[in-house]
């Protein structure tokens, strides 16, 4: 295999990914509404949807190579905003070393997915 066929699959294999997390903000969506920050306006289960929707956008985007780079960009923005408004926050406030585990690893991962998103834009 060449680094093109690597990097096509791994392409794939991140839309995959992008469009799971996507799908399952509407699959979940009433016990997601509780991660949105109060100081964002309006209902949170709408912010949630719309996310979801954001997200399975960005998948199909990365899927067809239509507004790839715009796509990669856009998700790679929206995960670090999430990074820093809601997993930031929630490990700087969890009450021990125990209960950061969970949001440290949050904010790990979607820290990883942008920059994922970044080297998509970055190849497109």
């Amino acid at each position: 295999m060449n680094k093109t066929s690597f990097t096509k699959i791994g392409t794939v294999l991140y839309a995959l990914v992008i469009l799971f997390f996507g799908v399952s903000h509407f699959m979940k969506g009433s016990s997601m509404a509780a991660m949105v920050p109060t100081f964002i306006p309006g209902k949170s289960t709408f912010w949630v949807y719309l996310t979801g929707l954001a997200l399975i956008l960005a998948a199909i985007s990365i899927l067809t190579g239509k507004l790839t780079r715009v796509a990669g960009l856009l998700l790679a923005v929206f995960l670090l905003i999430i990074v820093f408004t809601i997993h930031l926050p929630a490990v700087i406030n969890a009450p021990d070393d125990n209960a950061a585990r969970f949001p440290l690893t949050n904010l790990i991962k979607d820290t990883g997915l942008a920059a994922a998103a970044l080297l998509i834009a970055g190849k497109h």
